[in-house]
């Protein structure tokens, strides 16, 4: 694999993708099933690994034990594993339609650890034929999935590497098979109003937190991107104001939690960091989570501009993941 950004355009793998995308529906699906469930639907997520998506270890549906449902991206397969062991692979190739994959992969399950149900409607996609029917999305293009998996995969490393100094609550690299793209949500630790009462807003979007995703492209935007900075509504409840600045000698303050919905906005310039113990002795729990002081507040009423985010696209392009993560974090001031 290439340690370079393969080109990944939907107009050009666009076919190729959308199977993809229904064959992780398939796995989200079962990780919806069998997984206990978690605050914000974090059970229902996916990771991106060195194979390709996979599900975390799920309770075996007849109680013998764990297993994992990954689509192997190297090898082009789906494959079914208990933790006693037994394996079972379903190939992707060549061009196999979903509904004959789906069948495949949920009789191995049953195989492996127990018949389990999904519900086979799929979601967040433009299509609505169930995932056990579907013989409209069968291309599946090896090289088009390698290009794919590269870049992934370096977009995951940059969102692990921009996650990693958080002290907050934070997700890991979620692999989400709705919208099919990559993830880290930063807590703030405050309740929040979902902007929505559809299944999935009411229930994912009930905490304060900023998102920062990356997509491979779909019909409506047709090339990879990152998203900086996904800020959900308003606290559920008024909270107090965060403190002002530390007293004259102490490093500016900065706090990633606010998010331009508290009495007292934090100052403008809150790049550089203070120490763990004035910011530990000036900053209340319930206002910093535990933050430390490395990302700087989103500004109240104001996304990330276009401007900012195509200066992060170009340093992503070519940059290794530390210093893409830096560039990322500078986007979204």
């Amino acid at each position: 694999m290439s340690a370079g950004w393969p080109a990944v355009s939907y107009d050009r793998w666009g076919a190729t993708c959308d199977t993809l995308h229904a064959h992780t529906q398939v796995l989200g699906k079962l990780a919806v099933r069998l997984a206990p469930p978690e605050p914000q639907l974090q059970h229902a997520a996916l990771r991106l690994t060195a194979r390709g998506w996979e599900t975390a270890p799920l309770p075996a549906p007849d109680g013998s034990g764990s297993l994992v449902v990954a689509l192997d991206l190297r090898a082009h397969e789906a494959v079914v594993e208990h933790s006693g062991g037994q394996v079972e692979r379903v190939p992707l190739t060549p061009d196999r339609p979903v509904g004959e994959v789906t069948r495949e992969v949920l009789a191995a399950v049953a195989r492996v650890a127990g018949a389990v149900q999904i519900n086979p409607r799929p979601q967040e996609v433009s299509w609505s034929v169930p995932l056990d029917e579907d013989y409209e999305h069968a291309r599946y293009d090896p090289g088009q999935v390698g290009e794919y998996f590269a870049a992934a995969t370096q977009a995951a490393l940059v969102l692990a590497a921009f996650r990693a100094p958080y002290r907050g609550r934070s997700s890991p690299v979620n692999a989400w098979w709705g919208t099919f793209d990559l993830a880290v949500f930063l807590f703030s630790g405050l309740p929040a109003d979902p902007p929505a009462d559809d299944f999935i807003t009411r229930n994912g979007a009930d905490a304060q937190l900023v998102e920062v995703g990356w997509w491979p492209g779909d019909p409506a935007i047709r090339r990879r991107r990152f998203s900086p900075s996904r800020i959900r509504r308003r606290p559920a409840s008024p909270t107090p104001a965060c403190p002002r600045p530390p007293p004259a000698g102490t490093r500016p303050w900065a706090n990633t939690s606010w998010t331009g919905t508290t009495s007292a906005p934090p100052p403008t310039r809150t790049r550089r960091r203070w120490s763990s113990a004035a910011q530990r002795s000036a900053t209340p729990a319930w206002c910093a989570g535990g933050t430390p002081a490395w990302l700087p507040a989103p500004r109240e009423g104001r996304p990330p501009s276009g401007e900012g985010l195509g200066r992060a696209r170009k340093v992503l392009a070519s940059r290794p993941a530390s210093a893409a993560a830096h560039a990322l974090i500078l986007a979204i001031t």
